[in-house]
């Protein structure tokens, strides 16, 4: 499951941009993963609350997500995908003149559960089912791997 922190402005984002962004987040991970997986979280902070550098800011965002559904293997991987997310956030931060970091935490999948149930392996047909009914529901015995 990828969850996108966005700590930002108060103002900075309509409606719109949320929903937009959102979209646009859970698109990098669609192909991959059910999309019910993909959670975003707009925070507000004020500027009186929002220091960079121990100065007040009003302009800048900061991204935090973490990963646990799946974690990326190699430094191409997440080269590509750091190009991706910079792609994504481009529209809402950078071309609107503000300031952004972010990074990625990645947690062991197996300290995971979701509605109560442990997730289904990647690719395996629980998780196909997962993607098409985009819900939780019952999994099959697991592998067990050595």
């Amino acid at each position: 499951m990828p969850l996108w922190k966005i700590y930002h402005p108060v103002g900075v984002f309509s409606r719109e941009d949320k929903q937009g962004l959102s979209e646009a987040i859970t698109a990098i991970y669609a192909r991959n993963l059910p999309k019910f997986y993909v959670g975003v979280v707009f925070q507000e902070v004020a500027a009186d609350s929002f220091f960079i550098g121990g100065e007040p800011t009003g302009d800048f965002v900061r991204i935090w997500v973490d990963h646990i559904a799946r974690t990326m293997p190699t430094p191409e991987i997440r080269a590509k995908f750091i190009e991706m997310v910079d792609a994504v956030l481009a529209p809402y931060v950078r071309d609107r003149g503000l300031r952004w970091e972010c990074h990625i935490d990645e947690t062991s999948y197996e300290l995971w559960s979701i509605h109560g149930y442990r997730p289904p392996l990647p690719g395996t047909e629980d998780e196909k089912r997962w993607r098409a009914e985009n819900r939780p529901s019952p999994v099959g015995p697991r592998e067990v791997t050595a």
